[in-house]
């Protein structure tokens, strides 16, 4: 297993909730269907990161809806260079489940609404 040091799992944590919850929030659904669409989406990463994920509880950022989006946004952006700088094969697979763990939740109510479908591109986009 690679080692992820702590910063760099709440880094891991914050990037794949967050995305989560970004999209969850972009229109009010079902927040219990939306979760375990995403939950089940999970098990698309690597067994290391499903491991560093799974360490602790996510932490968010603070603030305006805003700032939490930049936040999260940022922690993606991180998370590819964290990944590529351990085990850069990996970094397709995270990119990949993460977009997938977005579109489930997106589209666990049956349909993607439009704030829906802009966030996923927002996150697909910090994903690089």
């Amino acid at each position: 297993m690679t080692a992820y040091t702590e910063a760099e799992g709440q880094t891991l944590r914050t990037a794949v909730f967050g995305a989560m919850v970004l999209v969850s929030t972009a229109d009010p659904g079902s927040v219990d269907e939306e979760s375990h669409a995403g939950i089940r989406a999970m098990t698309l990463l690597s067994d290391d990161l499903r491991a560093v994920i799974a360490a602790a509880p996510p932490s968010l950022p603070q603030g305006t809806t805003s700032d939490v989006e930049a936040g999260v946004l940022a922690a993606l952006r991180e998370s590819v260079a964290i990944i590529d700088a351990h085990e850069p094969r990996d970094v397709a697979i995270f990119r990949a489940a993460v977009t997938e763990m977005c579109r489930s939740v997106a589209g666990a109510d049956g349909e993607v609404a439009v704030t829906e479908k802009a966030m996923v591109t927002r996150v697909v986009e910090a994903l690089g």
